[in-house]
């Protein structure tokens, strides 16, 4: 279940402008190197973002059942600078912070817009923060810069991993990760500890699950 919507709402903020600053900071060398997302290097990834903010802010969410929107963004956006992708962000960000504010918990709650992102309107949002705050820490590893540890954002990241570990129907756990609430998955179970950021990097394919006692089902792109 996706967290409250304040909890999310009041994270937004600070994750989509430090999103932007670290857009801004990249110089030409660096928005060309290669990332751990197989095949995109930091260009890419930061057009994958800046189009899903994009997407948002035009109101096109059909477009996220459609598995080809993904390279159609960022197809769309090569060639485009450092700042191009950022000044894109900033803008659309505002708008989908806009409609952000406007919702309140009835509509959390409901049901989501499109079937995508979970099965209530506050999962799929979470997951487009979710998206931001991992795909930042992406661009900081392809750079050898330190990840960011950031509270609110591993929160909402860990809470949208978990959900998706129970509709892939991952084997009942609880996962109660360092200075996190506890997550159930599929109604909870064996306890899941450690560090939350490694977590993250495990439930992603990202890092090798048996650091933490876990297997390969643990991630959740395994079988895509």
């Amino acid at each position: 279940m996706a967290l409250s919507r304040s909890d999310v709402v009041d994270a937004s903020g600070d994750g989509i402008k430090r999103f932007e600053e670290l857009v801004r900071s990249l110089d030409d060398q660096q928005w060309q190197t290669p990332t751990r997302c197989e095949g995109w290097n930091v260009s890419d990834v930061v057009a994958h973002v800046t189009g899903n903010m994009t997407i948002i802010a035009e109101g096109r969410l059909s477009d996220f059942a459609d598995p080809g929107h993904v390279d159609r963004e960022v197809n769309a956006r090569k060639g485009k600078s450092p700042a191009e992708l950022a000044d894109e962000f900033a803008q659309s960000s505002k708008v989908a912070q806009d409609i952000l504010s406007g919702i309140d918990d009835a509509a959390w709650n409901g049901p989501s817009l499109v079937e995508v992102g979970g099965p209530t309107l506050g999962a799929g949002v979470e997951a487009i923060f979710y998206d931001i705050y991992v795909h930042a820490q992406d661009i900081n590893e392809a750079l050898g810069r330190t990840p960011e540890r950031d509270e609110a954002g591993m929160k909402i990241s860990v809470s949208h991993l978990t959900d998706l570990l129970t509709e892939q129907k991952y084997k009942p756990s609880t996962v109660a990760l360092d200075g996190m609430p506890e997550f159930p998955v599929s109604g909870g179970g064996d306890r899941v500890t450690g560090d939350p950021y490694d977590f993250i990097l495990v439930a992603t394919g990202r890092k090798d699950p048996s650091s933490m006692g876990l297997d390969e089902t643990v991630n959740i792109y395994r079988q895509q």
